[in-house]
């Protein structure tokens, strides 16, 4: 029997209430709180309490993986928001400063904000993305926080409370009527923020009316979430986890898919008795759980790591899904792990293990015109290449086709690849440029 637990959020304002903090200096206190004023903080009491080793701090992965470092801002970003607090300005002068910089962290990485915006009667849909023909993103107005901040996140910008840095949805359900125009879609993620952080009776108003006939073009409802991670007693002893579960059961008993796209971070995260609990509900009612993560420098960036929550992940009965590149958004240069090592870190991890871990496919770049796997690196007419193609793109006809980007040991992400033997652009750029050049317009005459 699992004990329940009453979830308790602590943000910038609070952390000198966290007991466990005590055992950092007030100069390491005082650089948390510095970059908190530019990156979005918000932790919990399970995870200060039963997955963060305090006797290893700082090097605790999980610690890295919720705690602001000083070294997550440039040098010359930090100075500038440490003198904003330490001159002690009021609320919204440190909001300007830092939204300042937060602009020179590539809030919307991928063309979030000016190329995955569908349109519908030449009006922008609000809070989805549709970046491939089958799959639609939808933003749940009551979605747009997490139980904890993961200080990587590449959506970071949803969190600092900035509008024209937000998706949601507003609540006419436009997003049905645009879903319910596009029979090709097949598969619609919901994602946020966090969609668990909302309540049965909210999640069920989004969910529920998928089940109805003129949704059944719909095959595939997914979750994308860290609650599992973050907050396990969501599926285990909060109020409403019965009803949330039952809500499960019956998507599927009308012949739905649902997964869950847990997100896990390091296999730390998988070893308290609540979320084996909370994973097996799931199970119990059907849901399958898939997982995924980037490849983040101090918390998960060898394979030792990688090939020990791979196994446990199977244990458990989920299904290893996705290994990422960390995006250029954010603290990048804080995380970033050149393509060339993540490349060894997944190989070396692979082979480690049975075929039935063997399903996580990486590593993947979510660049902007598309999914670039790394197949590989190989010698071809004497040069040393990356061997790249498209799991999933903008123009499905790029999807499966070979393309090779001169090798380079320090690269971190597509844009700073070139094109191998001379050539002068990948197969795709062209093609590209014309979408995005056609989705720029359309972006300003709607939004600026």
């Amino acid at each position: 029997m699992t004990d329940s637990k009453k979830l308790k959020i602590y943000q910038l304002k609070d952390l000198e209430n966290i007991p466990q903090l005590k055992v950092l200096s007030q100069e390491e206190l005082f650089n948390i709180k510095v970059v908190a004023n530019v990156l979005p903080f918000r932790v919990n009491n399970y995870v200060i309490e039963e997955l963060i080793d305090w006797s290893n701090i700082p090097d605790d992965p999980i610690f890295h993986l919720t705690f602001m470092q000083k070294d997550m801002l440039s040098s010359k970003q930090f100075n500038k928001m440490a003198d904003a607090v330490n001159k002690g300005l009021g609320k919204q002068e440190l909001k300007e400063v830092a939204n300042e910089i937060r602009h020179e962290l590539n809030p919307h990485p991928a063309g979030q904000l000016t190329a995955n915006i569908p349109f519908m009667d030449d009006e922008p849909v609000q809070g989805i993305q549709h970046k491939y023909r089958e799959t639609v993103l939808v933003f749940p107005t009551g979605g747009q926080t997490c139980h904890a901040y993961c200080t990587f996140c590449f959506r970071w910008a949803q969190f600092v409370g900035n509008n024209d840095m937000q998706f949601a949805t507003d609540e006419s359900k436009k997003f049905q009527e645009y879903l319910m125009n596009n029979k090709q879609i097949t598969d619609v993620l919901f994602t946020g923020g966090d969609p668990m952080v909302m309540s049965y009776l909210k999640l069920k108003a989004y969910l529920e009316p998928l089940l109805e006939p003129e949704f059944d073009h719909i095959k595939n409802i997914r979750i994308g979430t860290k609650s599992l991670s973050y907050w396990p007693y969501r599926y285990v002893t909060d109020k409403d986890a019965d009803d949330l579960l039952e809500l499960f059961d019956k998507i599927m008993s009308k012949g739905k898919h649902l997964a869950i796209m847990a997100h896990f971070s390091h296999y730390k995260e998988l070893e308290t008795e609540v979320v084996k609990r909370a994973i097996r509900r799931l199970r119990n009612v059907g849901v399958k759980i898939r997982t995924q993560s980037p490849v983040i420098k101090h918390v998960n960036d060898t394979s030792q790591v990688w090939e020990k929550m791979w196994q446990q992940q199977v244990n458990l009965g989920l299904i290893p899904y996705y290994m990422f590149i960390e995006r250029n958004t954010g603290a990048k240069n804080y995380f970033e792990v050149p393509i060339a090592k993540v490349f060894e870190i997944y190989r070396e991890a692979f082979k480690s293990v049975s075929g039935l871990s063997r399903t996580a496919r990486g590593p993947v770049m979510s660049a902007m015109p598309g999914k670039i796997l790394i197949e590989g690196i190989a010698e071809i007419n004497n040069e040393k290449v990356f061997v790249l193609n498209f799991l999933q793109a903008r123009n499905p006809d790029w999807v499966k086709r070979p393309f090779f980007a001169s090798y380079d040991s320090k690269a971190t992400w597509f844009n700073e690849l070139v094109p191998a033997f001379g050539e002068e652009e990948f197969f795709f750029e062209e093609e590209l440029s014309d979408i995005l050049s056609e989705k720029r317009e359309r972006f300003i005459e709607n939004f600026l």
